[in-house]
């Protein structure tokens, strides 16, 4: 380890941001990232743990955290670049975007602050293509064998890199304009800039990867052409199909889910061609964003960039504690209070509220009428009840709707391949095996609604086993 009680020495220097009145003039990425110098003191308080929990527990794709820390204090960058790569195929999308569950397991962690793991990562990657170092690899014998993948966001990213690094020919479809799926069009500019995205993709092209944009696989590409053109496929369309709100009022024009909302702020920020009925902005309304998770608070920065007069965020449950609770020790992911930077440019968040009717006129949303709720635990249940004397109304003029997705969609493909799914209906897999063998499934379609890091690990776990499948074919 770089110095032996650096951890006693240093203190984490968290990443800085852009001023709020700057930032939210454009959708520009708002983190101001570390000195070099800086970063190499950040990496001196790695604890060199006997058993590190930060990439055994926390981290789903098993970085080599420790080893990265120790070559970046040594200045041994392009090693460490080297490293980074072994395990994770987009570290430049995990360094800007994951929330980071090794630093929760970081062992600093259990009383004190991690250690900047995430920045690192983000800081090895950003040199390494400063430098040059990372190159495509193409793979130096083909197989013969044909791969589609179905989806171009993480999971389909990775599985498509690993297929192609094995000799296969590989085609992702994208029924998208443009390659990156939930990275490109969920994600927004100020926190992932698409440029990351189009420099990672030339590296994939160069290594064979052949990508169909404007396809929409089980409309215009059928299960018969599938089965005829691929030795087997991969589906990692991720899980789009969104939770909705079933309440009085929902039909209305201006209720929205959260994905078309930052689809099409996303499109407007690569100059993609938008038709009439899509666009939307919030440009001088009231905002109300039902739903506290990160997709939520992504609408309310988004809102503010676009001039909103004021954003309401409303969630559920109860509003998280400061501190770690006993029911999230370390090294889980812990269930606290957390604070964005969109959180930071301007909104009222309220906990405990329920959304019981949406009402308005000529078809458009003018007022929730909500209540607080509270949560009880019955019999190893959580049950909720509304709480009476709490009913308030909050006027709107535009209604987000950012409550999670519930499960891959089924209309289309998944019911022409006639696919096992679980209760929840999610794609059924055995070591990402659907119940067609030639069909093989990866990320959210699979698991649910997940992390990006999950995607990419679940990515390369699938393109292995598709692998192994393959040689038995060859």
């Amino acid at each position: 380890m770089g110095e032996v009680k650096g951890f006693l020495k240093y203190t984490r220097q968290e990443v800085g941001h852009r001023p709020v009145a700057e930032r939210v003039r454009d959708f520009a990425e708002s983190d101001l990232p570390l000195t070099p110098d800086d970063i190499q003191l950040q990496a001196a308080r790695c604890m060199d743990c006997g058993i590190p929990f930060c990439h055994g527990a926390g981290c789903p794709l098993k970085n080599s955290i420790p080893d990265m820390n120790e070559l970046v204090y040594r200045n041994r960058w392009k090693q460490a670049c080297d490293y980074l790569h072994s395990t994770n195929n987009f570290p430049e999308i995990t360094g800007r975007v994951c929330p980071a569950p090794c630093e929760s397991a970081c062992t600093l962690s259990i009383n004190d602050d991690p250690v900047l793991i995430k920045h690192i990562e983000f800081q090895i990657v950003e040199r390494g293509f400063e430098e040059g170092w990372i190159e495509p690899l193409p793979a130096p014998r083909k197989t013969g064998k044909k791969v589609g993948v179905i989806g171009s966001g993480p999971a389909g990213l990775a599985a498509a890199q690993q297929l192609a690094r094995a000799g296969h020919h590989v085609v992702v479809f994208e029924k998208d304009q443009q390659a990156g799926g939930m990275l490109r069009y969920g994600i927004p500019a100020f926190k992932l800039e698409k440029s990351v995205i189009d420099r990672r993709l030339e590296q994939l092209i160069a290594e064979g990867v052949e990508f169909q944009t404007d396809v929409f696989v089980g409309e215009d590409v059928s299960v018969h052409y599938l089965r005829k053109m691929f030795d087997c496929i991969c589906l990692a369309m991720g899980a789009r199909q969104p939770r909705d709100l079933n309440v009085e009022g929902r039909e209305n024009e201006n209720v929205l889910f959260a994905m078309d909302y930052l689809t099409v702020q996303n499109k407007i920020s690569t100059s993609e061609l938008l038709n009439g009925s899509e666009s939307v902005t919030a440009k001088g309304k009231t905002v109300v964003v039902i739903g506290g998770g990160d997709t939520g608070s992504d609408c309310v920065g988004t809102a503010r960039r676009q001039g909103a007069g004021s954003i309401h965020q409303l969630e559920i449950l109860p509003k998280p504690p400061d501190s770690r609770p006993p029911d999230t020790p370390w090294p889980l992911w812990p269930r606290i209070m957390r604070m964005s930077t969109s959180h930071e440019e301007g909104c009222e968040r309220r906990w405990a509220v329920t959304t019981k009717k949406l009402s308005g006129e000529q078809n458009h949303v003018k007022e929730l009428h909500c209540c607080q709720v509270e949560w009880t635990k019955d019999s190893g249940n959580w049950e909720i009840k509304e709480l009476p004397g709490t009913d308030f109304v909050l006027p709107a003029d535009l209604v987000i709707l950012a409550m999670g997705f519930v499960h891959v969609v089924h209309e289309g493909l998944i019911k022409n391949l006639d696919l096992q799914l679980d209760d929840k209906g999610n794609i059924v897999v055995n070591n990402c095996q659907t119940s067609e063998p030639w069909v093989f499934a990866a990320g959210d379609s699979a698991s649910g609604a997940s992390l990006v890091v999950s995607a990419i690990n679940s990515g390369r776990q699938a393109a292995a086993a598709m692998n192994r499948w393959l040689s038995c074919l060859i």
